[in-house]
């Protein structure tokens, strides 16, 4: 290899983000599973912090995880026989979804870590039809509604106590995080293990088979959590931005795009993931995190510039 061509894959801006941005995602998912000691025991951690919820998808019975998923903690609330308001969760994911909006998926959350390693898997990508891929988009609304919010509220026993649908039959990230390590380490569970878990296991399979051919897969069409994110994308404090003088139509930033979003016509739509894979792509700099903070700061000095 010359030595022009080593300083040109050095200097490659999408190979060095990428780097970076693997290097914060897998500090966040040590941090948000530190308790190591769990795993080797098979226990799930208990302490006080566990009464948090995280910002991500992180499954509260994996065993290293410090703190509680805020779609578990929603269905626990919804589904308790008292039928409290999760003021609490609700407050939560409003304000990371201010904050962050979908952010969170593309640097926080370990799912989606996971699921970026697995698109790194040398195959030919898989592009859906256009409105076939559009309508998949909407399952993970329809899951909200139905398996988070409707079912764990009215479909209950004769306590009045409604189960924690999406958790229970779908999350494929409690099934890796929580179910599979507390299985291998507790005979006893992995005798009490039935078609539930094979269920489970047969979801998350498909799941982590989909994010090779399809990066991303559960978060383009099947997660509930990056659904409520994506509903505050365009006026969350962490924005994205596209200088229109400046692009000159290359396409590069929708060839990296992992959530394959129409960047130039639409940068700040619900699926975007924040992950910066089409600025760092951009070879004319059209594209650059806009804070909506800094956008308003501008405004009012002008406002107060004519003013005078």
């Amino acid at each position: 290899m010359s030595r022009m061509h080593r300083d040109r894959v050095k200097a490659d801006p999408v190979k060095k983000h990428g780097r970076l941005r693997t290097a914060v995602q897998l500090g966040f998912a040590v941090f948000f599973n530190g308790y190591a000691a769990g795993f080797f025991r098979a226990k799930i951690f208990t302490g006080k912090t566990k009464g948090v919820c995280v910002p991500v998808l992180n499954c509260y019975s994996c065993p290293g995880a410090l703190g509680a998923c805020p779609i578990g903690s929603l269905q626990a609330i919804l589904g308790g026989a008292d039928k409290r308001v999760p003021f609490y969760v609700l407050g939560t994911l409003t304000l990371f979804g201010v904050l962050l909006g979908r952010l969170a998926c593309g640097f926080l959350c370990p799912f989606g870590f996971l699921q970026d390693i697995l698109s790194k898997i040398p195959v030919k990508k898989l592009r859906l039809p256009k409105k076939l891929d559009k309508a998949l988009r909407y399952v993970k609304y329809l899951i909200l509604l139905v398996f988070v919010l409707l079912l764990p509220t009215f479909l209950v026993d004769k306590y009045g106590a409604g189960a924690p649908w999406f958790c229970k039959y779908i999350c494929p990230a409690g099934t890796l995080e929580g179910g599979v390590p507390l299985l291998i380490g507790n005979e006893t569970l992995r005798a009490l293990a039935g078609w539930l878990f094979s269920w489970k296991a047969l979801v998350l399979l498909t799941v982590l088979v989909g994010a090779i051919w399809i990066p991303r897969f559960f978060c383009r069409y099947l997660c509930p959590l990056g659904a409520i994110y994506g509903l505050f994308n365009r006026f969350s404090l962490a924005r994205m931005a596209l200088d229109k003088e400046k692009c000159v139509n290359c396409g590069k930033c929708e060839q990296v795009c992992p959530m394959t979003v129409d960047v130039r016509k639409d940068i700040n739509t619900a699926e975007c993931i924040r992950c910066g894979k089409c600025k760092a792509a951009c070879p004319a700099n059209a594209i650059r995190r806009d804070p909506l903070v800094k956008k308003s700061a501008a405004k009012t000095e002008n406002a107060g510039g004519k003013t005078e």
